[in-house]
């Protein structure tokens, strides 16, 4: 079983047990990645800033664009992807860089996909303000369709889960996975409005594009912060679905893995 059972507590108990254990393996990620460092936590601000600020340089004085407010366009695609694929990467070794847990008897190998997207949306939300601000900075109302905003945090975080399972799953037996997916999201990157207007892909490979998530769940955080209005209803219900059997496909595929992980690591 993914998550086993613990003895002698209810099931109320145990649900209990292992959301206090994801919290503590959450709090104890964020605690290594920036112990002994001056800035802390605001360094999950520094690389989307950074690229934000070459972005801005290259199409807004090299090459200029058309497109309006590009910087909270921009800084708003950049935090999107920026939990999209630092969860997804370091998914990959999400198990066998926890060695010693996963050889502890009982110990739910499952909640280490979820701690690492976790752990990242907790950067997601400490920059969320900061986009907020740059926002109003740029003259744009906030309107009440910003309370749609846990609806695609949480289609994002589904989708980013069931990667990250698979990702995760596949890094234990095949350990170029890792090497592949940097390659895989590099290429991606550029495939997803992060820098640049969805609506300036040529109608041609219009269908093709669309096959995206990435490039639905970008533009529904665009459409609400930006526009002020609630995203299209289709692709939030497409990726819904999508993400939910998705995810129960992969935590299968994990669930039949687990049992070898001890062996493989």
């Amino acid at each position: 079983m993914i998550f086993p059972a613990i003895p002698g507590a209810s099931y109320r108990r145990r649900l209990f047990y292992l959301r206090d254990l994801v919290h503590e393996l959450v709090a104890r990620d964020i605690k290594v990645r920036y112990k002994r460092s001056v800035l802390g936590v605001a360094w999950a601000l520094v690389t989307p800033l950074a690229q934000l600020l070459v972005f801005s340089f290259i199409f807004r004085l090299v090459l200029p664009t058309r497109v309006p407010n590009y910087a909270p366009f921009t800084f708003c695609g950049l935090l999107v992807w920026t939990w999209f694929q630092t969860s997804v990467l370091l998914s990959a070794v999400a198990i066998v860089d926890n060695r010693e847990l996963i050889r502890r008897p009982g110990f739910p190998a499952a909640i280490l996909p979820l701690v690492t997207v976790s752990t990242n949306f907790v950067y997601f939300l400490v920059a969320l303000p900061v986009l907020l601000v740059v926002v109003l900075a740029s003259g744009i109302q906030v309107t009440p369709a910003i309370l749609a905003m846990p609806l695609v945090m949480a289609l994002q975080f589904l989708f980013t889960l069931c990667l990250a399972y698979l990702v995760a799953t596949l890094h234990v037996t095949f350990r170029d996975t890792q090497h592949v997916l940097g390659l895989f999201l590099m290429l991606l990157f550029y495939l997803t409005p992060v820098f640049y207007d969805a609506a300036s892909v040529p109608e041609r490979f219009r269908l093709l594009y669309s096959l995206n998530p990435m490039v639905h769940l970008v533009g529904a955080y665009r459409t609400i912060l930006l526009q002020g209005s609630l995203p299209a209803l289709l692709p939030i219900l497409v990726l819904g679905i999508v993400g939910t059997v998705g995810l129960r496909l992969a935590l299968a595929i994990f669930s039949r893995a687990s049992d070898q992980f001890v062996e493989e690591i």
